[in-house]
């Protein structure tokens, strides 16, 4: 149960930390935000917190779209954030949730000359999704927002709407969750996790150039795929007609982690469950997060002494 936030620069009870009504973030969408995990491993009586910097850099890269000037570095927000979980004394895998927001100018709409905030908190968390294999999907009619119109490489609040039109398009027709295409008309992402697919044993994903969030799993599944694994990686456009004949496919993500997809738009994916190179690649990744693989502790902070 969550019990604290670091809340404008102090740790407080949860319930303290409100912010008004005429704050310009609530109104506007101007705010960023990121989205972390920490998890638990039961038999190293230990917490490990996922590429914490990585995170609070891609953060203060979205900051600055928005001309958010933070005084911390990324380093010092994961002093913060260790530092709250240790007085939460969790022992649980947490989401952990902080975000930058502007706190005044209900009647100016421009970035500039506000009053910058910072709040982090963490809440238990299990799967992002009910189930995480086998995920139907369709390619929603709503495009994925263009870089011209809001940085879409960066977690910027106001772009989520977005998002979440796409999703609930998706489950209101039935399907789980929702595939994006660019404004080209290619396959972006999905609503709210990087997408790739498998063909001919090679791993594919559009570029960070065709609108999507600069995901920290998606750079740090293609790394485990080519280290470890030894599968090529193709980082091109996609088709929406490829999306019908891929071999495997999966989204991934802070929330989703590695999700398998059984089929788009009512046409199954492979053997309409979990392929072989997505199981792989998930079973791999898990055990990194709990600290079970040596080779990727560099990726993990300890939360406990």
């Amino acid at each position: 149960m969550t019990k604290l936030a670091f809340f404008e620069g102090d740790f407080v009870p949860i319930e303290e930390a409100k912010i008004s009504i005429t704050t310009h973030t609530l109104h506007y969408g101007t705010g960023c935000f990121a989205g972390m995990r920490a998890c638990w491993n039961e038999s190293k009586q230990q917490m490990y917190l996922f590429r914490a910097q990585e995170h609070f850099q891609r953060m203060l890269n979205s900051a600055r779209f928005l001309y958010c000037e933070l005084p911390h570095s990324k380093g010092e927000l994961e002093s913060i954030t260790i530092e709250l979980l240790r007085r939460e004394k969790f022992k649980e895998n947490v989401y952990i949730r902080p975000i930058v927001y502007k706190d005044e100018g209900v009647f100016r709409v421009w970035l500039h000359d506000a009053k910058d905030k910072l709040a982090i908190f963490a809440i238990p968390a299990g799967g992002y999704l009910r189930n995480s294999e086998g995920i139907s999907m369709c390619v929603s009619s709503w495009r994925r927002v263009d870089d011209t119109a809001i940085p879409a490489r960066g977690k910027v609040n106001g772009s989520y709407v977005n998002s979440a039109l796409a999703k609930s398009e998706a489950m209101l027709n039935g399907f789980d969750e929702a595939i994006l295409l660019n404004q080209d008309g290619h396959v972006s992402e999905a609503s709210a996790a990087n997408f790739m697919i498998v063909r001919d044993g090679k791993l594919i994903t559009p570029p960070t150039t065709a609108n999507l969030l600069e995901g920290i799993v998606r750079r740090s599944i293609l790394e485990l795929a080519t280290a470890e694994l030894n599968i090529p990686i193709e980082e091109r456009e996609i088709d929406r007609s490829e999306l019908y004949i891929a071999e495997e496919a999966f989204f991934c993500g802070t929330g989703v982690g590695i999700a398998s997809i059984g089929s788009i738009d009512h046409r199954t994916v492979g053997h309409g469950k979990r392929g072989e190179i997505t199981a792989k690649l998930d079973d791999l990744y898990r055990k990194i997060l709990i600290g079970e693989h040596d080779a990727y502790t560099h990726w993990l902070t300890p939360v406990y002494d």
